[in-house]
């Protein structure tokens, strides 16, 4: 598996990229694996809210269908439309294959996000 180490993450298996106030969300490559292939990705009205514990998207594949929980407040910024036409994406990079981009409305969530160390120990319990 792969864990970035510049990227947080969740228990959830969402990793987040942060850039200021603004943070992109995607599935971990876990997920991804423990998914299957990835058929469809329910993508977000822009301009639309996000909250912190809240559903942000669904994904469906090969073996279920499991949605995404958002780490994070805010407005929703951006959706990767690449997913509309290649759900696959998500398999082959997972890290690349971001689903939403969210201007955060408060930064002090992320003290309650995994480092990359602390995540893959969450996953391999997980197994």
């Amino acid at each position: 598996m792969n864990y970035p180490a510049d990227i947080k993450y969740t228990k959830n298996h969402i990793w987040i990229s942060i850039e200021g106030d603004v943070a992109k969300l995607g599935i971990t490559d876990f997920a991804q694996d423990q998914l299957g292939d990835i058929l469809f990705v329910d993508l977000p009205e822009v301009g639309g809210n996000v909250d912190t514990g809240c559903v942000f998207s669904e994904v469906e594949s090969s073996k279920t269908s499991s949605e995404l929980i958002s780490p994070v407040t805010g407005e929703i910024t951006a959706v990767n439309d690449e997913l509309d036409d290649s759900p696959e994406c998500v398999n082959d990079d997972p890290y690349e294959a971001w689903i939403v981009e969210v201007r955060i409305d408060d930064n002090a969530e992320m003290e309650n996000l995994l480092s990359a160390e602390d995540y893959e120990a969450f996953c391999a319990e997980q197994e």
